[in-house]
């Protein structure tokens, strides 16, 4: 089971649900005048996506930056303890 934990605050998931729900009550009204566009059908699962979001307050795309953050922090941490012990190993004590 994969292990959802929120990573965005309480005012940015009641800005999602709101967005969303506009998004959505926007597409909607545009699918009843224009049922056979396809744009309007993927404006709404993008809505519904941010009001989802804005419920489960875990957002998919900030956790990938988030987590590639980290990992770029370690791969910078770990060249430097490299290069820090190759200078120590060339300057004679």
């Amino acid at each position: 089971m994969i292990k959802v934990e929120k990573n965005i605050g309480i005012l940015n998931a009641l800005i999602r649900i709101t967005a969303g729900l506009t998004l959505l009550a926007w597409c909607t009204a545009k699918l009843s005048k224009r049922p056979y566009c396809n744009s309007y059908i993927w404006l709404s699962i993008c809505g519904a996506m941010k009001v989802a979001e804005g419920i489960v307050r875990f957002c998919p795309i900030t956790a990938m930056i988030q987590n590639e953050q980290v990992t770029n922090l370690l791969q910078e941490g770990s060249e430097q303890n490299e290069t820090q012990s190759s200078f120590d190993e060339t300057v004679p004590s």
